[in-house]
């Protein structure tokens, strides 16, 4: 006698058969994950926030400078005002002593006291082993980082003026020359004749590494009728 079967069904849908193997949903894991070991899925994982790290630290830097320079900015103006020393944040350890300035190329910076890491990392810094800005009695020495803050100085030709403001009043000076120095063998005196202004930053503006030892040195000299 024939088997009767529900209205509605088939004999292909029966879930003990072969044909409801192959309706079978699939696994969710895709077979180049089954073959990828876990391991490497991690290291690969791993790898990946470490780049995320490293492009939003590149970022970070020219942020920090550019807002750095905003606060210091307003600091200036108050110590110029009144001759202070201002900190530019609660927990800095330098203030501002100068305004660096370059129109053609738009440039406006706030000069800091000292020219270690920290100061840098904000502005450039004057090196208290030289003039003090404006005081007319050596060199000053100025010096920023490559990528940031001097990276202008690349753009300077000979001929070139900039401005320094300080608490003295606003001098002009003019490119005089320029030299890659080695720093393990050559060190900038102050109390040398020469030029009233020296610019320092690091050489060569495209190293892929920091903390090379070649230096880029810029010297300026007074304008006619400005005091050295």
């Amino acid at each position: 006698m024939a088997r009767l079967r529900q209205p509605g069904t088939h004999p292909r849908e029966r879930s003990d058969g072969p044909v409801a193997e192959r309706d079978r949903p699939a696994s969710r894991m895709h077979s180049r994950d089954r073959e990828v070991p876990p391991l490497r899925r991690r290291l690969g994982r791993w790898l990946a926030v470490a780049a995320l790290g490293l492009a939003l630290h590149a970022s970070w830097m020219p942020a920090k400078a550019a807002l750095s320079q905003v606060l210091l900015h307003a600091t200036w103006e108050a110590n110029r005002a009144d001759g202070g020393a201002r900190r530019p944040w609660p927990w800095a350890d330098t203030h501002a002593v100068a305004r660096l300035r370059q129109e053609a190329l738009d440039v406006d910076q706030v000069v800091l006291a000292g020219d270690d890491g920290r100061a840098l990392a904000f502005g450039p810094g004057w090196a208290a082993a030289s003039a003090a800005p404006g005081s007319g009695g050596g060199a000053t020495i100025i010096s920023g980082h490559r990528d940031t803050h001097f990276a202008w100085l690349r753009y300077l030709q000979p001929g070139d003026e900039v401005e320094l403001e300080t608490a003295a009043g606003l001098r002009r000076y003019r490119l005089a020359s320029s030299q890659i120095v080695d720093a393990r063998k050559t060190r900038l005196d102050p109390n040398a004749a020469g030029h009233p202004l020296i610019l320092v930053t690091c050489w060569p503006f495209d190293a892929t590494t920091a903390r090379g030892p070649l230096r880029y040195v810029l010297g300026f000299e007074a304008v006619a009728g400005e005091d050295s």
